[in-house]
This record gives structure tokens, C-alpha cells and sequence, in this order.
């Protein structure tokens, strides 16, 4: 098969690699059909997340099932599923308590040795361990482009948001729009937040937050801090997502959530950074972060989108053959895309 691998900082390549085997009875192998390149790609792209070189990348992923181990009863060969970017055991202490992302067995797809050197799914088939908690038959007229968003980006997003203790009725700000955080608006729209308020500097996301339903500030030609005082009576927001991996962006975000709200961090961040924490402890503020429960978030996800109630797709703006992937990630690098799916 053929596959997608990182060979170093800003270089990856199409290589011939074996063809992956069941080889447990909770396996199954899925031929790819459509695969995403993310946002947490380019952190193994720019070499800020170190993997071995020559390493299958990519962790987002729909496809059939071509064969599966006796034990995986949740789906069969022939089936078309969608699948999590991280695998769990289901049996461990964390597991049983519904923390699936934090699994002492987790595995997470492409990313190297460190995170379970389980290889990625920019390829024309996967190996999938765990085949029961990590694949979903998808939904009945529901596109590989929205299915795609399932196992990562859209259960992210719900996490950030639902999933941190939004309530109906909370006002929320998103800094960041990349596809985490568009959908973190569209997660918190539709949990019914009374206001959502997105914060970036590019004013096509900040048109596409519009759409979406949320209040645009820009970052850079607006005063977010003011901005929310205005709409929140003074008090700040409930909920602040923080969906860049920047100390800038958690620093702000600390600022623009009120006394004792909740800060939500789901921006990837490998290396220490510096913020006042003294403003989150004095303000008393809950502290969400980390990867997200995608496995945990699944169906309430998948069920919002097969009814439609979350849709991503206006957010893919690029549909590539697997070959093109190096000109794919040089593209996403300079932010001239805002989702890529990469069809074998």
C-alpha cells in the first residue's frame, strides 16, 4: 500500500509500505477512502512533535471494513465506518470511569513511538486495534467530508464545550478558528449558549463564526477584551475555549473569562509557556485541558451530525489525491487551506 510518512521537519513522502494484518482478535483493517490533514499534523510537520522518521502520519479517517479479528462484533467486513484518532482498551481503571483519552493502553494514530507507535491513516488501508470502541458504521446518507469530522475535529469541538460543563444559557468565547474551533461554535450554538463570541484575526473564519451563529471580533482591529465586557455586562464569559496552542491565546483567554468561570484549553502545547497565572488563581477559574474525549463524546457527536444539526463541511476547502500530500501540507502550512481531505 501506499502511505503518507514524515521524513523531517517540513518533508513528508508517499512510500510503499506492506499492507497492514490483523493480528489480534479486536483488530480490523480498513480500507481508507477519505482522510484529513489536521491541524496537530503540522506540529509533526514543523518537527515540534518528533516522530521517527519515515513514520505513517494522520490520524483522521473514513473507509470500509476489510477484515476484522473474531472478537470485533461492533462492526463487519463490508461495513463503511469512521474511526477515533486515539484507540482505548475499555477495561482500565480510567477507561472504566469513561476517561477513554486518557487509557493506560491509549494509542493514537501517527504519531510515533511516544503516543503508542500505532501508524497513521494517511494510507490506503489502517490497522485499527480495538476495533469495537475506535469504529462506527456511519449513518445512512452522511458524507465521508462530515463522517470525517467525527473521530476528532467535531468531537474536539464538543468537548471544548459540552463537554467541559457548558450550559444552556452561558455566554462563550472561542479564540482560534481553525476547524477545532469553528466547530467549538457550532458545538456551543447548538448546546445552547446564549452568546458566543469568536476571536481571530482572519476575517474569512471570522465570516464563516458569523454563519455559524456567533458574534465576530477581530483580534488584532477590535478590542476583545472590551468587547466582551460590552456583551457580558462586565462580568466576562463562562466559558473560555482556548483553541490554539499559543501562551498569547491562554493568557487572553484567562482574562476574558469571568470570577470562578471555566477556561477550556484544547489547543496542543508541547513545551512549557509562561501566563499570569496569578489571574486564573485569583479569579478562581476551572481548568479544562488536554486531549479530548473523542471516544467518550462519540455518539452524542455522530448523532448531531447525522441529523445535521452540527455541520462542518463548509469547513473543507480542499478535496486532494493521497499523492499530492507533501503539496497538501505545504498548502495547509501557509494557511492557504482551511481543511484538507486526501482521498486514496
Amino acid at each position: 500500500m501506499q502511505a503518507v510518512t514524515f521524513q523531517a521537519p517540513h518533508e513528508v513522502a508517499l512510500v510503499e509500505k506492506p499492507d497492514p494484518q490483523v493480528t489480534h482478535p479486536a483488530d480490523a483493517v480498513v480500507r481508507i477512502e477519505a482522510t484529513g490533514v489536521c491541524g496537530s499534523d503540522l506540529h509533526i510537520y514543523h518537527g515540534r512533535v518528533q516522530i521517527e522518521p519515515g513514520f505513517t502520519i494522520g490520524h483522521e479517517y473514513v473507509g470500509t471494513v476489510l477484515d476484522a479479528g473474531d472478537a470485533v462484533t461492533a462492526v463487519a467486513v463490508g461495513d463503511r465506518v469512521l474511526g477515533t484518532f486515539q484507540v482505548a482498551c475499555g477495561t482500565c481503571f480510567f477507561c472504566r470511569r469513561g476517561w477513554f483519552h486518557k487509557c493506560d493502553s491509549s494509542r493514537t494514530f501517527g504519531h510515533g513511538a511516544t503516543l503508542g507507535d500505532l501508524q497513521g491513516t494517511q494510507a490506503e488501508l489502517a490497522l485499527v486495534p480495538q476495533a469495537n470502541l475506535a469504529l462506527r458504521r456511519i449513518p445512512e446518507g452522511l458524507s465521508d467530508d462530515v463522517a470525517l469530522f467525527a473521530g476528532d475535529v467535531a468531537g474536539t469541538g464538543y468537548h471544548a464545550t459540552i463537554g467541559a460543563g457548558m450550559r444552556a444559557g452561558d455566554t462563550v468565547a472561542v479564540l482560534g478558528l481553525g476547524p477545532v474551533g469553528l466547530c467549538a461554535v457550532q458545538a456551543a450554538v447548538v448546546g445552547g449558549a446564549a452568546t458566543v463570541i469568536a476571536v481571530v484575526s482572519v476575517d474569512q473564519r471570522l465570516e464563516m463564526a458569523k454563519a455559524f451563529g456567533a458574534a465576530a471580533v477581530h483580534l488584532t482591529e477590535q478590542d476583545p477584551r472590551a468587547e466582551v465586557k460590552r456583551l457580558t455586562g462586565g462580568r466576562g464569559v463562562d466559558l473560555a475555549v482556548e483553541a490554539v496552542g499559543d501562551p498569547r491565546a491562554l493568557e487572553s483567554a484567562i482574562r476574558l473569562t469571568r470570577k470562578c468561570g471555566t477556561l477550556s484549553i484544547v489547543g496542543v502545547y508541547a513545551e512549557r509557556v509562561e501566563v499570569h497565572m496569578g489571574l486564573a488563581w485569583i479569579k478562581a477559574l476551572h481548568v479544562v485541558m488536554g486531549h479530548a474525549n473523542v471516544i467518550g463524546h462519540l455518539d452524542s457527536v455522530l448523532a448531531l451530525l447525522a441529523s445535521g444539526r452540527l455541520d462542518p463541511s463548509p469547513l473543507v476547502t480542499h478535496h486532494m489525491p493521497l499523492a499530492d500530500a507533501p503539496e497538501a501540507y505545504a498548502l495547509y502550512d501557509r494557511r492557504e487551506a482551511l481543511k484538507i481531505v486526501l482521498n486514496p
